[in-house]
């Protein structure tokens, strides 16, 4: 069940990395890829870390998502489909770090 439940975070991270190798930022696309890997040690700071990180990341998605708008508004382009696919990311992120508050989970990284 703890796999099943982690699937969401990984997917929540190789999203994170795609967005950052497309901005060219090396250490986000490392860390990014890294950071899943600490789903194996299970210690409660894991659990935490993680969380921390995929807020950031939801984070970095609204950040994006405010700037790209702002783009496309200033050259008088429509931004609906990218404030709908954008926000659907920013709130899938964040949404993975309550993967640990399930009970598999809570036991796994207590």
């Amino acid at each position: 069940m703890a796999i099943v439940c982690s699937l969401p975070v990984v997917l929540s991270f190789l999203l994170a990395a795609a967005h950052f190798f497309r901005a060219g930022q090396t250490a986000g696309v490392v860390a990014a890829l890294a950071l899943p890997f600490l789903l194996l040690v299970q210690r409660r700071w894991v659990a935490w870390g993680l969380q921390v990180a995929l807020l950031l990341a939801a984070a970095e998605w609204v950040m994006t998502l405010v700037w790209m708008v702002r783009e496309r508004l200033a050259l008088g382009e429509p931004a609906v489909r990218l404030v709908v696919i954008l926000g659907a990311v920013a709130v899938f992120t964040a949404a993975s770090a309550a993967v640990f508050f399930v009970p598999a989970m809570r036991s796994r990284y207590r």
